[in-house]
């Protein structure tokens, strides 16, 4: 059984175990356990959300934050990470639809995210996008498991495409869901 609960940073093996999947989830992104361990640390705090999925014996599963935007109307979902032998069981689901409510809560509107394409896994790695840009955006989907057809699936839509923001041919694409309508 899966529970989704606050991230408390005094819980020294929640943090280990989150930072742990920032180093293996991100390719490069952390690349040591200290650094992932400052990012989980900043995590929490007033203008974010951090929120860990743990299993029936209290390890940590999937971690999804949220970082406050634009005076509280946008938030940014960064990061969410599932340990690989617990991906596909629906915790990244969990955590995404529990940061939604908890975004709601705070009286957002809009979570966005940036979903990397580093190792050419969509439609759009690894080709200049420039020559059309907006024709590549509309089309985008994944070649090989990148995330983006899980947002997409969750009501999620590319609303950017920073092309070779990680070098030639390596996008981030933006994407991004509303959460209330305009009051």
């Amino acid at each position: 059984m899966i529970r989704i609960i606050d991230m408390d940073i005094k819980n020294e093996k929640h943090v280990s175990q989150a930072a742990e999947l920032l180093v293996t989830c991100f390719e490069g992104a952390w690349p040591d356990m200290k650094s992932a361990v400052e990012e989980v640390l900043e995590s929490v705090s007033d203008d974010r959300i951090s929120r860990i999925a743990v299993d029936e014996n209290g390890d940590v599963a999937g971690w999804i934050g949220g970082i406050e935007q634009y005076d509280g109307h946008a938030w940014e979902l960064h990061p969410l990470a599932v340990k690989a032998d617990m991906r596909k069981k629906g915790i990244g689901r969990m955590l995404v639809l529990d940061l939604e409510d908890k975004v709601l809560e705070k009286g957002a509107f809009t979570i966005y995210l940036g979903s990397d394409d580093e190792h050419c896994r969509t439609n759009v790695g690894g080709i200049d996008v420039y020559p059309d840009i907006y024709d590549q955006m509309k089309n985008i989907k994944s070649t090989s498991d990148h995330p983006v057809d899980f947002y997409k699936k969750l009501g999620y839509t590319v609303v950017g495409l920073i092309p070779d923001a990680n070098g030639f041919g390596k996008p981030d694409i933006i994407m991004a869901k509303r959460l209330k309508k305009c009051e």
